[in-house]
């Protein structure tokens, strides 16, 4: 008997709480914007929903595909700079998620509540704690296709194979709308591919819209 894996582990989602045959796909805005345009295109022409977790520093720079995104997608908050918070005090943590919320809502118009990503996924228990108090709930992910690694470490044809290979109910796929440190976009090169391997296997998208602050 199939035994799926859990959804909440130590408190943060890494799978959608459902045994129904669908996959989140999210993409985190936290450096450049060299995909963007094509992933967006490619989401509308394909109608698949999408997730996207954007920085402060992101949609300031990049204003006109925030909009883009805040029209048609569910938005989640990925701090101001994408700083890592297990070196920041208290204070600072709160900044980074805090007016995050405000610059991201002012650029999209829409309310961040309750979807956080922690950058590079470092948090502890402290980090967690402040992140769970101002309301919102930290977001994993299923699989990484490791597409941030750029095309010494990863291909398209990888990243759909990891995709793939982790299909389960409620699958959260992590994905990265800008460039890799070589300037390939892996993840924006193989998002065809996916979309049409995940129908294929009889699962339809959906976006992280159903999840709910912590009590």
């Amino acid at each position: 008997m199939f035994v799926l894996p859990p959804a909440v582990v130590a408190g943060e989602l890494v799978r959608l709480q459902t045994r129904q045959h669908v996959v989140a796909l999210t993409f985190d805005g936290g450096g450049n914007a060299d995909g963007a345009k094509r992933i967006l295109t490619t989401l509308r022409r394909e109608r698949v929903p999408a997730t996207f977790f954007l920085t402060g520093h992101f949609v300031r720079t990049y204003p006109a595909i925030a909009r883009a995104i805040g029209r048609r997608d569910v938005v989640g908050n990925h701090t101001v700079d994408h700083a890592d918070l297990l070196g920041r005090s208290d204070t600072s943590v709160r900044y980074e998620i805090a007016a995050a919320a405000v610059m991201i809502f002012r650029a999209t118009g829409r309310d961040t509540h309750p979807l956080f990503r922690f950058p590079y996924g470092a948090r502890d228990a402290r980090t967690l704690a402040i992140c769970r108090r101002l309301g919102y709930v930290s977001v994993r992910w299923t699989v990484d296709t490791w597409g941030w690694m750029g095309a010494s470490m990863q291909s398209p044809a990888g990243a759909l194979r990891r995709v793939v290979d982790h299909l389960v109910p409620g699958e959260i796929v992590l994905m990265h709308v800008g460039s890799a440190r070589d300037h390939t976009t892996v993840d924006t090169n193989a998002l065809p591919a996916v979309i049409r391997a995940v129908r294929a296997r009889g699962y339809r998208f959906v976006t992280l819209s159903s999840v709910r602050a912590p009590r």
